[in-house]
């Protein structure tokens, strides 16, 4: 029995090994993530990370981008209503949904986008490469259904190397990094249910 739980355990830390050294392995390479949850009765789109602007092409400064999402032409931009800089260059999925325009009941932070229809990906005005990023608008009264975003991870790419750069979308997916938590969360209930057996077949 003793020799079962040590090899719950053993296996358990050697997940969180793996997990370490993905994280230290990994390329330094610029990523934005926006993610949609239901929250109640709303929906929430939250944005954070980098980008890397060195594979996009400059499009145009100072138009004013009003936040929306529209699954059906790939197009999510969340924040406030401010100008902005829209670049092009990247590729990636068509959609994410087959719903139609829908602006948010509110917005903060920084404005973040990529629209496929237009082939644009917005950033705030004079937006430095690699800077911080951080947004979020919500969606009162709705849910993924209402608003046609289809579950699902989606990823746009752009440039290569040290410059490579990803605009992702995740629609009701946790993070990988919320999967590793929960395999080492299971791994632990596993280790509780065997010393729970264990101490009953000594009682």
């Amino acid at each position: 029995m003793f020799r079962s739980v040590l090899k719950t355990a053993l296996s358990a830390l050697a997940l969180v090994g793996l997990v370490a050294e993905f994280a230290l392995l990994a390329p330094a390479q610029a990523a934005y993530v926006v993610t949609l949850q239901q929250v109640g009765a709303n929906v929430v789109a939250t944005g954070s990370g980098t980008i890397d602007l060195t594979g996009l092409s400059f499009f145009g400064n100072g138009a004013l981008f009003a936040p929306e999402i529209s699954p059906r032409i790939g197009l999510i931009l969340t924040g406030p209503s401010v100008p902005g800089s829209t670049y092009e260059g990247y590729t990636g999925p068509p959609n994410f949904g087959s719903g139609g325009p829908t602006l948010p009941s509110s917005g903060s932070g920084d404005i973040v986008g990529i629209n496929f229809f237009g082939t644009e990906l917005e950033v705030p005005l004079g937006y430095v490469s690699d800077t911080a990023l951080s947004t979020t608008s919500t969606y009162n009264n709705q849910t993924f259904a209402s608003l046609g975003a289809t579950p699902g991870t989606y990823v746009w790419t752009w440039g290569s190397g040290a410059d490579a750069g990803s605009f992702t979308v995740q629609i009701g997916v946790p993070e990988p990094s919320t999967w590793a938590m929960m395999l080492i969360g299971f791994a632990g209930l596993g280790f509780a249910f065997r010393r729970s057996r264990r101490k009953a077949a000594f009682a």
